[in-house]
């Protein structure tokens, strides 16, 4: 994700101003929400990075979507790129469905994060080369896979994690 907001950033503002925009973007929508994860696992509060215990999902969710609200609304009163803020807008979706749906079952939101970008990846630098279509088509199976091997979901975890990525990237598609 954190990836995926600066390479928009950069194509949607000019020059390294959108990089910054998307830098900024990513300090609410990616490194806030790990470093709440990271400070948990090392509390001592959380299991683990991958929050298996579902009711220990619920606090690290919640404070993720506050940030992404809080960069919403800060790239909002800011003039940031709409793309930008667009990619900002759609994550919350996501975020919003994922804790109403992962405290009874553990959706894959490696594959949401991962489906999410094959659809908004392509098109976000102008028209989409086969190349990058292909690259971005890979990272949902790359990540559906591995989610797989290490036994962390079902296919049907992955599959619907994937969905709800391409939910977001509608949403995106939609604002933008």
């Amino acid at each position: 994700m954190i990836a995926l907001l600066l390479v928009v950033g950069a194509h949607a503002g000019d020059g390294w101003s959108g990089v910054g925009w998307g830098l900024l973007a990513a300090l609410f929508c990616g490194v806030v929400p790990l470093g709440v994860i990271a400070l948990g696992v090392r509390r001592g509060a959380l299991t683990g990075k991958h929050i298996r215990v579902r009711r220990q999902r619920v606090l690290p969710m919640g404070v993720s979507l506050l940030s992404v609200v809080t960069g919403v609304a800060l790239l909002h009163l800011l003039p940031a790129p709409a793309e930008v803020g667009a990619l900002v807008v759609a994550m919350p979706a996501g975020l919003v469905a994922a804790p109403a749906v992962t405290v009874w079952w553990q959706i894959s939101l490696h594959n949401a994060v991962a489906g999410g970008t094959a659809m908004i990846l392509p098109p976000a630098p102008g028209p989409a080369s086969p190349a990058l279509v292909v690259a971005a088509a890979s990272l949902p199976v790359a990540a559906g896979w591995s989610r797989l091997v290490l036994r962390a979901h079902t296919p049907a975890q992955v599959v619907a994690g994937t969905a709800l990525g391409g939910v977001c990237a509608l949403v995106f598609t939609v604002l933008r």
